[in-house]
């Protein structure tokens, strides 16, 4: 049987799949990635992967004049969305999905950056999202999306209602970021967007130690997420 094959859009170097990376391999997949900044990346066909995986970016949707690659991976991921080919979007690729499908993507009235709990919608009994119930994760964005035809959605936070939907058992978007609290890039995303950890209210300080209390069990329960949703795929 020929391995399954996984591909990672980094949006930015910094943004990569992190902690979510060992349960993609558990479950056989041969993980590559590709940058949107690789001349190779305009005519890759993403409905082939087995697996699609879109990270973060501080960029938003709507900034197609500047950065003329989300308007080409659009089209070719609302392709994939069609054909229901596995999808996971993670902050700025759960907006990309959330837009391919034909919601609108805005800047929010006020960013959400550091660790807190999301809601878990406790009516839908088999959402992976039940891993995280109660488990302060990593949010960083200001932007958020109008909800998708057709889906449902799966956790809510005190900011921001939409935080994760699914679409049947093989699209996931998710806004936090549980797949970061262990790794070291995190130094680069306090490094680059200072003023947003402000902007949200909070400090370094507190955010890095917030970083140390909860990210290696964030890490963990994001991980026990995405094993669980990888076994439901069709």
């Amino acid at each position: 049987m020929p391995q399954k094959n996984a591909l990672i859009i980094r949006h930015v170097p910094h943004e990569g799949v992190a902690g979510f990376r060992q349960p993609i391999e558990d479950h056989g997949y041969l993980v590559d990635r590709i940058d949107v900044t690789d001349p190779a990346f305009a005519s890759l066909d993403l409905a082939e992967p087995d697996l699609l995986i879109m990270m973060g970016g501080p960029m938003g949707v709507y900034e197609q004049e500047a950065h003329p690659w989300i308007a080409c991976q659009m089209r070719r991921l609302a392709r994939r969305l069609e054909a229901d080919r596995p999808t996971l979007g993670v902050c700025f690729g759960a907006q990309m999905i959330a837009a391919a499908m034909g919601a609108d993507v805005y800047p929010g009235p006020s960013k959400e950056v550091g660790f807190h709990p999301v809601r878990v919608h406790d009516h839908i009994v088999d959402s992976p999202l039940r891993h995280i119930a109660g488990v302060p994760v990593l949010h960083w964005h200001g932007d958020t999306f109008t909800l998708p035809a057709n889906v449902e959605l799966l956790a809510s936070s005190h900011v921001y209602d939409h935080q994760a939907f699914r679409r049947g058992s093989n699209i996931l978007a998710l806004q936090f970021h549980a797949e970061m609290g262990m790794d070291p890039r995190f130094d680069a995303w306090m490094e680059q967007w200072p003023e947003a950890v402000v902007e949200a209210g909070g400090s370094e300080a507190a955010l890095r130690a917030a970083h140390a209390e909860h990210g290696p069990v964030a890490v963990a329960a994001g991980r026990a997420m995405i094993d669980d949703w990888l076994k439901g795929l069709r």
